[in-house]
């Protein structure tokens, strides 16, 4: 059945499969979850969360597109790159400009709906950061660890605030440890995650962290670099909720780092690694919409 194929090939390429939409949703929602629980539901709100995720996927669709060269060299993204040829590069970057400019309109009714800017500004600069990460001639991808850290930013942190500026006018001041913590923790995250990648990197000449320093390196500095993001965003939680919710959002943010037990002994696998934490990402990501739903 073809058209199974290709429906197939398309969640593949904006990787959609399970459980990776479930931690979309908790990116586009956690800002609206800490700016007011009681708002998670309301119009502003939902037409938010629906421009970050058209966002999120043009973000994904642009990079399944940039990085085929490198893709084709993965053993463990064989299905990413075969979805990729099959549906043609030019065809995935159509899909990307389209998804962006439909989350630029619905951020900018948005704006016109609540008579403020912020989010659609938050969602811009998401692309932006995406666009940078991707493309030549900057393609920060290729830039040591400056690729993960505006790619995690951009993907993993940043985009949630539009739902929080869709509820409220402005930024707390208790939020700005959480939103620090959070960018810090997705940076590491990011190149914790890319580390298995480093030998197809490497051999296409894209100078990621993992292709430029190693693997084993780059794993040390991106746990440094999570610890800190944990410690950043344990103190906003504690400043916003207490010690025994920040304890909670801590530890379940950073059990992700459980993944590691995966390279010990002779069966040790960096991609093993990463299959092993990705569930566990979810649950961490899934505990922080909850926790202001629950204080």
């Amino acid at each position: 059945m073809p058209g199974l194929t290709g429906w197939r090939d398309v969640v593949v390429v904006h990787r959609l499969r399970f459980p990776l939409p479930l931690s979309y949703l908790a990116y586009a929602w956690w800002g609206a979850a800490f700016a007011d629980p009681r708002h998670l539901l309301s119009g502003p709100v939902l037409v938010t969360v629906a421009a970050t995720l058209l966002a999120l996927l043009a973000a994904l669709a642009l990079n399944t597109a940039a990085d085929l060269r490198t893709d084709e060299q993965d053993r463990d993204k064989v299905d990413l790159a075969g979805a990729t040829r099959r549906l043609g590069s030019r065809r995935i970057f159509g899909w990307a400009v389209a998804e962006a400019a439909g989350a630029l309109a619905l951020a900018a009714v948005v704006a016109v709906w609540l008579g403020r800017w912020a989010a659609l500004l938050v969602i811009a600069s998401a692309l932006c950061a995406h666009l940078l990460y991707n493309l030549e001639p900057v393609r920060l991808k290729r830039r040591g660890f400056a690729g993960p850290a505006v790619f995690g930013a951009g993907f993993l942190a940043v985009p949630g605030l539009a739902s929080y500026f869709a509820v409220r006018p402005a930024l707390e001041r208790s939020m700005v440890p959480v939103l620090a913590g959070l960018c810090v923790l997705a940076f590491g995250r990011t190149a914790w995650f890319s580390a298995p990648d480093h030998a197809a990197d490497a051999r296409s000449g894209v100078r990621t962290p993992g292709a430029r320093y190693g693997p084993r390196r780059t794993l040390a500095v991106s746990c440094g670099v999570v610890a800190a993001g944990l410690t950043l965003l344990g103190a906003g939680l504690w400043w916003r909720y207490g010690p025994g919710w920040a304890v909670a959002g801590v530890l379940a943010e950073g059990a992700f780092l459980t993944g590691m037990i995966a390279l010990i002994g002779p069966g040790g696998s960096l991609s093993r690694m990463r299959k092993l934490a990705t569930p566990v990402v979810l649950a961490g990501d899934l505990t922080l919409v909850a926790i202001p739903l629950l204080a």
